[in-house]
């Protein structure tokens, strides 16, 4: 039997369809399904069991957007357990294929019909002035320091292993993976980096300057984030999801995390045909032309 993982986005349309059909495949593929808590108790547990114990699975399901990905990466971390996104949703950037195709999606998996892209994640820390860590965070997507809802630049001093690459007066900055680069940091301006290198991107959020460009630095560096002048209290956001207030005089420290994340993806796919079809990557989309 394959123990498979389910983490689930119950707001979408289509969920509970989703997961019938996961229900009726599963014995025949030789799938025995564990659920997070939400789908353990919508199911009522008869088809299933609740995951509790990550590291025995040996796939994690996502059904979901990328934000139901990125949260099932946080559950699974640092466990080498792969992931197969489902897309229930309109990007699904992340996800290896939508609701339509769950059923060929599972048979495929069921028969070992994919591979296995590694992707780097980051631990990012929050010290305080003492230097005592207060927080922290595995990431896949990004760390984003921002000034929440003021309407005023903010001054963030941005290190590489000590050595301080800019200061930067501007809205914020994000720190990313190459997962991460087609997210806030390509909205921020930042450079599209395919998504099995290992780099650490960093890019300013609007920056008050012209001479202000995003820099990709090495995976093994540390960088370090602190505030110089803004808001007395900003915010650090990870993946968009989780994070917390970041107050003068404590710092950000990012590094590459020990162990990443497995994305399962099917022959015949690729990262720049993603990019086309979804992000318009290359020039306008095809459109039909009516005579």
């Amino acid at each position: 039997m394959i123990r498979l993982g389910v983490v689930g986005h119950l707001g979408y349309p289509g969920a509970t369809a989703v997961l019938r059909t996961l229900r009726d495949h599963a014995p025949a593929l030789g799938l025995e399904l564990w659920y997070e808590q939400e789908l353990f108790d919508l199911s009522g547990g008869a088809d299933g069991h609740l995951l509790e114990n990550p590291s025995q699975l040996d796939a994690l399901l996502t059904l979901g957007g990328d934000g139901t990905l990125l949260r099932g990466a946080r559950t699974i971390a640092p466990h080498g357990v792969p992931i197969l996104g489902i897309n229930l949703g309109r990007l699904g950037f992340l996800t290896c294929c939508n609701a339509d195709q769950l059923s060929g999606a599972l048979m495929r998996f069921a028969r070992g019909d994919y591979l296995v892209e590694p992707r780097m994640a980051l631990h990012a820390r929050v010290l305080d002035a003492h230097g005592k860590e207060r927080q922290h965070w595995f990431a896949l997507n990004d760390v984003v320091m921002h000034k929440g809802g003021f309407a005023r630049v903010v001054s963030v001093r941005v290190a590489a292993d000590g050595q301080t690459i800019a200061t930067y007066a501007a809205d914020g900055v994000v720190l990313s993976t190459p997962t991460g680069s087609t997210a806030y940091s390509l909205s921020a301006g930042g450079p599209v980096v395919f998504p099995t290198l290992e780099t650490i991107v960093v890019t300013p959020v609007s920056p008050h300057t012209l001479a202000i460009r995003p820099v990709i630095l090495p995976s093994n560096i540390e960088v370090t984030v602190q505030a110089e002048d803004g808001p007395e209290e900003l915010m650090i956001t990870v993946d968009g999801q989780v994070g917390t207030t970041f107050a003068s005089g404590e710092t950000l420290s990012v590094r590459r995390a020990e162990g990443g994340v497995l994305i399962i993806r099917f022959p015949g796919t690729s990262f720049f045909a993603t990019l086309r079809q979804k992000l318009g990557w290359g020039g306008l989309l095809e459109r039909d032309v009516t005579r």
